[in-house]
Order: C-alpha cells, then sequence, then structure tokens
C-alpha cells in the first residue's frame, strides 16, 4: 500500500516552532521563579571571595530540604531601611540559631571559639561589638570583605531571619576562567 506522506506547510511548522518556544519559555520562567536563579554580584563586600559584575547561579530550594549553616554563601532580602536599601544582598553566614557571635580585639569568634575565616584576607577592621546571641529562625550574616565600612552587613542592620534568605549561592558561571563552587 502506497500512502503519500503530505508535507506540512510552513505556517502549521512555524506555530509548532511558537507553541515550543513558548513552552520552554514557561517552563524557564517557572524554574527561575521556584529552583534557581542567575544573579549578579554588585559592589565589593564579599571580596576576596567574589568579585564585582560575576554572575553567580544561585539554587532556590536547597533550604527547603536543610537549614542554613556556617560559611554558606547566601542572598538574602536586604533587611536595611532608608537610603542605600538594595533589593538584594550576598552575604556569608557567620551564626546559625543558638550561637553567640562576638567581635573582640577585630577577631571573629562563635561560641567563644575564634574563627580561622581563610575566605578573607584581613582582619576584622570594623569596631567590636559585644555578644550576640542569635534567637530560633535568626542568623548572623557577613560579608568577607572586611575592611573599615566595605560591608553592609548583620552588624549595620541586625539578625536576618531565615524568611530573608533567597537562597544559596552554588558556584560562579561567569566570567567562565572563574566557573568554580563555593
Amino acid at each position: 500500500m502506497n500512502v503519500d506522506r503530505v508535507k506540512p506547510s510552513w505556517k502549521a511548522e512555524l506555530w509548532d516552532w511558537i507553541k515550543t518556544m513558548v513552552i520552554v519559555f514557561v517552563i524557564m520562567m517557572l524554574l527561575n521563579v521556584f529552583v534557581f536563579n542567575l544573579s549578579m554580584v554588585k559592589g565589593q563586600s564579599m571580596q576576596p571571595t567574589l568579585v564585582e559584575n560575576e554572575r553567580l547561579f544561585v539554587n532556590k530550594i536547597v533550604f527547603d530540604f536543610t537549614t542554613p549553616k556556617h560559611g554558606d554563601v547566601i542572598v538574602l532580602r536586604d533587611p536595611s531601611e532608608g537610603e542605600g536599601k538594595k533589593e538584594f544582598l550576598v552575604k556569608r553566614i557567620i551564626g546559625v540559631p543558638g550561637d553567640k557571635i562576638e567581635v573582640k580585639d577585630h577577631k571573629l569568634y562563635v561560641n567563644s571559639q575564634l574563627q580561622q575565616e581563610n575566605y578573607t584576607d584581613i582582619e576584622i577592621q570594623d569596631v567590636d561589638f559585644d555578644t550576640i546571641e542569635l534567637d530560633e529562625g535568626h542568623y548572623f550574616v557577613m560579608g568577607d570583605n572586611r575592611h573599615l565600612g566595605a560591608s553592609k552587613d548583620s552588624r549595620a542592620f541586625g539578625t536576618v531571619k531565615e524568611s530573608g534568605i533567597v537562597g544559596r549561592v552554588e558556584f560562579i558561571l561567569w566570567p567562565l576562567n572563574k566557573i568554580r563552587g563555593l
């Protein structure tokens, strides 16, 4: 039996392509809203770990399955008020619920233990502060840049509620020569 195949018209083929593109776009938008985000570093508060204009891959669902831990680099909604407020900040988690954080003699202590901070290149130049005990669901964050006034973080705006954490930075995505996990 010989069956002639009907070749689809260019309009039908174009319509198929448009439907495919719309489906891909919707899936990517849903993934971007609920699963991951691409973010760009603005400012110098996370130097030397992150530098301005690097692109980051942010895992937005990781904290649905686990809690933030010491050393995680996170994206959070800026909890500060007034002039200079940004939509999002990138910071490192220094303290988790129940921890006691203090800076004395320009050195960071968590639960009375001096911290070895291999991700920074200088001791804390900002003023020391007395012990802060973190309540349940609250985190203490700092930028890796410890030069005087270089980072707006928990020393300025206080602790961060868990609900204000957007996600964990998994790796640097761009530029290509700097791709690496955090």
